[in-house]
């Protein structure tokens, strides 16, 4: 399914009487009509994919000389499954553009999402220009995976309208936005970012401290270290692993949180009852947990092992297959992001 067609031109709109998935897109979230992407990285390109599926007017703003290119391709890939959720996806780029320069990309927007580099100067230089760009009614929201919205707003001369807008990959997809406050962002830009992420369908989360990491992440990442410690040590393959979550605490944990699970573990004593009995024994495993590093060793076994149980498949196929399974999912569980669009 093309996302853009063959005489698209940004910014052009197409009258068509094409099937479902080529209807005009749903009513953009009011009162967002139009978002400016800074960064079209893998987060980026997503994001502008939802945005643009919700029928907003989506600029994109990226210094790569290929990025018109790498956008549309990137729609292309992420369509069906913007289909699957029962989003329109004909003629997305319809209402796309494209601009280098950040502050001119924002002067009309009415939400920044930025996905620019991990690198605490570049943001900082990034919202620097936004924000001094950026009508003064926009939401302003970074996707960084782990640098407080406090640091990057440091520069600022409104830190209270940033704000941590932080999605689990890929954004599109997964329901999940973690929104962060800074140690000045104002209550009215936590109401802000909260209904507009809930009007495209998402699940937001307003964390009541701002940390390192924010909370997925750094469950994700704790979670990975004894992966790699357990395949570093031998104990088991990384596709003996991955199946091995797969067939056990990914089911469960999707059905039922850790500590839900945790509390029925209990019986009719709930989680205090599972602390008392089996909470003991689990914390005297902690200090046994790995410490694994990434060093020459270790890279070069986990890249092996990746070559050998995925490395057969294109990264899109996976990619794909992930998709249609984490879909599957989301309906089973009554998860998936609606079409219902209103703020």
């Amino acid at each position: 399914m093309n996302a853009h067609p063959d005489n698209a031109r940004p910014g052009t709109t197409h009258a068509t009487s094409t099937p479902a998935t080529d209807a005009p897109a749903t009513d953009a979230p009011a009162p967002y009509r139009r978002a400016a992407v800074i960064g079209a990285g893998v987060i980026g390109i997503s994001w502008a994919g939802l945005f643009l599926a919700h029928g907003m007017d989506v600029v994109v703003s990226d210094p790569r000389p290929d990025v018109r290119e790498h956008v549309l391709a990137g729609l292309d890939e992420i369509a069906p499954a913007l289909a699957e959720l029962g989003l329109p996806t004909g003629n997305l780029s319809a209402r796309l553009r494209f601009e280098a320069d950040p502050a001119t990309a924002v002067a009309d927007a009415d939400v920044v999402q930025e996905n620019g580099p991990e690198r605490l100067p570049v943001k900082q230089r990034i919202w620097q220009a936004v924000e001094q760009a950026a009508p003064a009614h926009a939401l302003l929201a970074t996707s960084t995976s782990g640098i407080p919205a406090t640091a990057i707003a440091e520069a600022m001369r409104q830190p209270e309208r940033l704000v941590v807008g932080h999605p689990f990959n890929p954004p599109h997809l997964v329901p999940l936005v973690e929104i962060v406050p800074g140690a000045r962002t104002s209550a009215r830009t936590l109401r802000q970012a909260h209904a507009f992420y809930t009007a495209l369908g998402k699940k937001p989360q307003i964390l009541r401290k701002e940390v390192p990491g924010f909370v997925a992440n750094r469950l994700q990442s704790a979670l990975f270290r004894e992966c790699v410690h357990l395949v570093a040590e031998g104990v088991v393959t990384e596709a003996e692993l991955d199946e091995i979550v797969t067939d056990s605490i990914g089911l469960r944990w999707a059905a039922a949180g850790p500590f839900r699970t945790f509390h029925l573990g209990g019986g009719p004593g709930g989680l205090p009852h599972f602390i008392q009995h089996l909470g003991h024994a689990m914390e005297a495993s902690w200090p046994g947990l790995g410490a694994p590093s990434f060093d020459e060793p270790t890279v070069a076994l986990l890249t092996e092992q990746a070559e050998q149980a995925f490395g057969g498949v294109p990264v899109h196929e996976l990619a794909a297959r992930r998709d249609r399974a984490q879909i599957a999912l989301m309906r089973a569980l009554d998860k998936t992001p609606g079409t219902h669009t209103r703020a």
